[in-house]
């Protein structure tokens, strides 16, 4: 009885003992992140039998556990990893909102005072000092736009050395996780009933950080070995097999790195836009945000360069020429070499370029054009549309349905069979622009041709000059334009307009009966006739348009054209300056100002949007986290009870063995 007792008191002073340790462990551990709350499971012994009863023999603490819910767990990893995407995009939405906000309105201070400086010229097209401005306006201009993409270029670059240094990360992790791994399978093959709670509180933390950076799913095997996964299920960690995460240069675009899963004995690339986390918001700020913002900027870029320079191209400068580029030619050879990419895969050597045909027309969408049974077939990789432009070895293929204002070009080799090129039909314009005129005479200030419509004329009627190809030649042309409805038909018909109108453009010096230049007809509800001077090659092109009343040969309206150069006349450079205010861009729906407000206001309204899901997010991963914390987290005031309890139990069961020892004390002196 007595030895009963004494065991009794020294299986309840263990087990205090060992509460006592877990109970001090987790106040020890109350601010360690990840830590989870130990407990120690105490049960009683199997009574021993005495006679018809069963007696007592003490307790014995069977386990210590971690308080671990694994469905609260999971929740925090999923709100985890949001909360990493969330505020990852967040933030870079935020930076490139900054920059837009800068940058673009350096932008457009610099189109608003070049076109200040060319309304300037266009009141005095012969002052010099009004023409250096308009030079130095549009070296500020370029620069401006310069600018701006090379700090899309910075973020860029930041963008892949932050994916970089994630991977990294990851890859460490996987390395810890496998680790942890083997000594929690080298400690189950000890056969230890108990688990290893402060290495799996160590894995869990582990996983937790990896969900900062990706979407994790993990699975737990009968010996506590763990699988991770990340994003779509890609295996990072098979057991105590660590892969590792490389991050390599893209193809075609080598700023566009690309991730590969790394193993023993082999790699496979891996799509870091679905992976989740910080990571795949990286992705997605950059493929996306980012380079839409460039290509929208390129294309405005574009647009101002090849409109201005088409409206010189149509005047001519101080010396009677024809003007110059004011900017780069957006289809010199490396602009337009520059749009097309191939990859590595191609087992051709087709050397291809995009020329841009219609700049009002160009999207800020990527295409690829991809060899596929035997035909060029192009895709628009925005939207998923293709056509199919034709047999390899035409030259050129200019896509018509929709017609997106560019011509893919053969330049030299030839493609194979699933040979594929990457289009970016904007590319580079902003970085590559430059003002190529040094000349301040050489603004083409002057119109080559004018249009006087005679003092007879009644009719709201009108002869434009549109198009001038040739200013030098166009000045060569003195014409007369004669109009007038056709005649009704004679008598009994009704005499009624027809809304048929004759034309005829001749010669000023050699006038009808001597063969006309140009005639036709045209219907004034219909549209506009338009007519080229001359046919074939033209060096400009009139329009006649409107009823110009009168009826039969002695009722015809009269214009001449004829020379217009002089170093007084500004009418190109009033043309030129009109160009600010027409819709040009995106198919001739924006003005230059109203391209860039919507770049600049998008990136605005992307960072807002960000703003509040990163805060929706922040709120479901406290939420979640404080749900977890309820259930594993220490609570010091819980645990300072359980001390005062365990101690109690401990100095009670001290009590037990002292009691035990004086009845053993006690049978021993009455047997002596």
């Amino acid at each position: 009885m007595t030895v009963s007792l004494y065991q009794t008191g020294v299986s309840g002073l263990l087990a205090a003992q060992q509460q006592l340790a877990t109970t001090g462990h987790n106040i020890a551990n109350v601010n360690t992140e990840g830590y989870t709350r130990q407990r120690a499971e105490q049960n009683a012994t199997i009574g021993q039998t005495n006679g018809s009863n069963y007696i007592g023999s003490g307790t014995y603490v069977q386990n210590i556990t971690r308080i671990y819910d694994k469905f609260s767990y999971k929740e925090q990893l999923i709100n985890q990893s949001n909360l990493g995407s969330a505020d990852s995009l967040h933030a870079r939405l935020t930076q490139l909102d900054q920059v837009m906000s800068t940058s673009g309105t350096a932008v457009a201070g610099s189109i608003e005072k070049f076109y200040q400086a060319l309304n300037g010229v266009a009141d005095n097209p012969n002052d010099s000092g009004l023409r250096s401005i308009v030079l130095n306006q549009a070296e500020t201009l370029s620069n401006d736009f310069n600018e701006l993409t090379n700090n899309f270029d910075q973020m860029g670059k930041s963008i892949n050395g932050e994916i970089e240094q994630v991977a990294s990360k990851i890859s460490n992790i996987s390395l810890e996780i496998a680790k942890i791994n083997d000594s929690i399978l080298h400690t189950q093959g000890l056969n230890q009933t108990g688990q290893p709670n402060d290495l799996l509180d160590k894995r869990d933390q582990l996983v937790s950080e990896l969900s900062k950076y990706t979407r994790v799913n993990t699975i737990v095997d009968q010996n506590g070995v763990m699988t991770v996964m990340v994003g779509q299920g890609t295996t990072l960690v098979a057991g105590i097999t660590p892969l590792t995460i490389a991050v390599n240069a893209g193809d075609p675009d080598a700023l566009q790195t690309e991730l590969r899963l790394v193993g023993p004995n082999s790699s496979v690339a891996i799509d870091g836009s679905k992976l989740g986390g910080s990571l795949a918001a990286s992705f997605e700020f950059r493929n996306e945000h980012l380079s839409q913002s460039r290509s929208e900027i390129d294309r405005l870029a574009m647009v101002v360069s090849s409109t201005l320079n088409d409206s010189q191209a149509r005047g001519l400068d101080l010396n009677g020429l024809q003007g110059a580029n004011i900017f780069t030619d957006i289809n010199t050879t490396a602009l337009q070499q520059g749009r097309v990419s191939a990859p590595s895969s191609n087992s051709g050597n087709l050397n291809a370029q995009v020329l841009i045909n219609d700049v009002s027309l160009v999207p800020t969408d990527e295409f690829e054009v991809t060899l596929t049974g035997g035909v060029y077939v192009i895709t628009n990789l925005t939207n998923g549309s293709s056509e199919t432009l034709g047999l390899p070895g035409a030259g050129t293929y200019t896509p018509s349905n929709p017609d997106y204002g560019f011509s893919f070009v053969e330049n030299s080799g030839t493609p194979n069979a699933d040979d594929s090129f990457i289009i970016k039909p904007t590319k580079n314009s902003a970085a590559l622009m430059a003002v190529t005129l040094t000349n301040a005479s050489a603004i083409a200030a002057s119109s080559a041709v004018e249009v006087t419509p005679s003092t007879h004329n009644v009719s709201d009627g009108q002869v434009k000059i549109t198009n001038v190809s040739n200013p030098s030649a166009a000045r060569s042309y003195d014409l007369t334009v004669d109009v007038y409805e056709t005649p009704p038909p004679p008598l009994p018909a009704p005499q009624t307009p027809t809304g048929i109108f004759e034309f005829r453009v001749y010669n000023t010096t050699t006038p009808p009966p001597a063969a006309p230049i140009a005639s036709g007809t045209y219907t004034p509800a219909v549209g506009p006739a338009l007519v080229d001077i001359p046919a074939g090659s033209p060096a400009f092109q009139i329009e006649i348009s409107g009823e110009l009343v009168g009826s039969g040969t002695n009722a015809r309206e009269t214009f001449t054209i004829g020379d217009a150069f002089g170093v007084g006349n500004g009418n190109n450079a009033v043309v030129m300056a009109k160009t600010q205010e027409q819709g040009i861009t995106n198919g001739k729906r924006e003005t230059f100002s109203q391209s860039l407000g919507i770049t600049t206001s998008k990136a605005g309204s992307k960072a807002s949007s960000a703003e509040l899901v990163a805060d929706t997010a922040q709120a479901l991963f406290t939420q979640a986290y404080n749900r977890n914390q309820a259930t594993s987290g220490v609570n010091l005031d819980e645990e300072a009870a359980n001390l005062l309890k365990f101690q109690q139990a401990y100095q009670a069961a001290s009590q037990i063995i002292s009691t035990a020892n004086i009845l053993f004390d006690t049978i021993l002196a009455a047997v002596r």
